[in-house]
């Protein structure tokens, strides 16, 4: 492709790219199509010689598009956000463009730069200390994985890298039920075992750790010779919000000479409003947390914000520092690639920069508190519906219920018939949960192109599809 090819085909795409988001409320949520129908219409093997771009584009649309799911479509009720404001998108069209590698200050001094002072930006933003510098990695798994091998280092005074695990006592990792899988991963990825994952059972409407009992948990595991580094708190966790006492995990650990990593991925995002930090009380004291920008604040996945209160204990251990990494004469520069687990790395922060000038923080903020306040409205009128019950009240925009038909039939198979009955009607897209064993269906609100009229929508959506099948 030449540079005027290019030209052409870049700015239809932007044509098409503002056609599609104009045109998103009228598309089914998630994507209509079977199992393997994209496959079948894809050739089993490369073309030898080029294709005309007009074809390659027409099979987008044609092949590729009926199966998307409309991750920014105004209803998607479903996960959490994965919003990607359009500013954020031209950032990210630049971004690509430049191609750069921007893992070393010298690669791209301004990708560097720029990502401290981002970093810095949010950090004020969502009221954290100035003890706390920060990184953009790609997703909150990375982040909790470079916090699982740093609590692993950190415990094994920085040896575990050099000896190997197995020249060491089992390390031990705290966490409750309701954190993200994303900590069990880390956990096996670290060569620490998923046995050495303790689970501390949770008590109270938030599903809280109970900080007693990881108290004991600590305590006996030290007098059986185990090791115990550290502790992953949950601010708002995937399944119902749960959120733990971080101020009294905190407490435990400073007793017990831990570390302690909070898992704020998606509810981080809602501390940007002051009235909501109360949610996360205690995070200022821990040693490390994750908040994802590219979940409730509209930055184009991927762009996951990690601070960290001792950046020298991260880059103690994830640094390699061979020759042809290394810059001469440049003391005291910040190198992103020893903060994160691969080398190479996208320019992450030009989206941030995009964003919080192109919205501001007040806007973001008034976007947050709509979605917040409109989840509650339609909680409430979900729970005075005859036949339906809240399950799990709302934290933030989250929430999740349950329909019984009052006939004794079998109400997880009833429920994931009326979920199933709302994502094929295709107006709104909800996803399921399991609270003490039961199923309830889940809703949370995020998306930046939301309105109050399209959590109208839901409520009519599930209430008539809900009738039809009690029926």
């Amino acid at each position: 492709m030449d540079n005027q090819s290019f030209r052409e085909w870049a700015s239809r795409a932007v044509d098409w790219a503002a056609d599609y988001r104009a045109s998103l409320a009228q598309q089914p949520v998630r994507a209509q199509t079977p199992p393997g129908a994209t496959a079948a219409q894809i050739p089993a093997q490369a073309p030898e010689s080029p294709e005309e771009m007009r074809a390659i584009f027409a099979d987008f649309e044609r092949i590729i598009l009926p199966g998307m799911t409309h991750w920014q479509h105004p209803r998607f009720f479903a996960y959490f956000p994965a919003n990607a404001s359009p500013v954020s998108v031209i950032a990210e069209i630049l971004v690509s463009a430049m191609a750069a590698q921007c893992m070393l200050w010298q690669t791209s001094p301004a990708a560097t730069e720029l990502e401290t002072v981002m970093m810095q930006w949010l950090r004020q933003a969502v009221g954290l200390p100035d003890a706390f510098q920060g990184v953009i990695q790609d997703s909150a798994s990375s982040a909790t994985l470079a916090a699982v091998l740093t609590m692993r280092e950190r415990a094994l005074g920085f040896a575990g890298n050099k000896d190997g695990l197995a020249a060491h006592p089992k390390v031990r990792i705290y966490a409750s039920d309701q954190t993200h899988s994303s900590i069990d991963k880390a956990v096996w990825i670290a060569g620490i075992g998923h046995d050495n994952l303790v689970k501390v059972p949770t008590a109270g409407p938030a599903r809280a750790m109970d900080v007693d009992a990881l108290a004991v948990a600590i305590s006996n595991d030290r007098a059986s010779g185990l090791l115990p580094a550290g502790i992953v708190a949950c601010v708002g966790g995937t399944s119902t919000g749960a959120v733990d006492d971080v101020a009294g995990i905190v407490a435990v650990a400073r007793r017990h000479g831990l570390y302690v990593h909070v898992d704020a991925a998606w509810a981080g995002a809602a501390m940007i409003c002051p009235e909501f930090r109360t949610l996360w009380a205690g995070t200022e004291s821990a040693d490390s947390l994750v908040l994802n920008p590219h979940k409730w604040l509209g930055a184009q996945f991927d762009c996951s914000a990690h601070f960290v209160r001792d950046p020298d204990a991260l880059v103690r251990t994830l640094a390699i520092q061979p020759e042809f990494l290394k810059t001469h004469g440049r003391e005291g520069l910040i190198n992103y690639s020893e903060w994160s687990i691969p080398l190479g790395r996208r320019f992450r922060a030009l989206k941030l920069w995009f964003l919080m000038r192109g919205h501001g923080l007040g806007e973001l903020r008034a976007m947050i508190r709509n979605h917040v306040r409109w989840s509650h409205k339609l909680a409430h009128r979900l729970s005075a519906e005859p036949n339906f019950s809240l399950v799990t009240q709302p934290v933030l925009s989250l929430f999740s219920f349950r329909h019984d038909p009052g006939d004794g039939r079998d109400l997880d198979a009833h429920n994931l018939s009326l979920l199933a009955a709302i994502n094929d009607d295709g107006r709104l897209y909800l996803t399921q949960t399991r609270v003490e064993g039961r199923i309830a269906i889940r809703f949370q609100a995020g998306s930046m192109e939301t309105t109050e009229g399209d959590l109208d929508v839901a409520f009519d959506v599930i209430c008539s599809l809900a009738r039809k099948l009690s029926v």
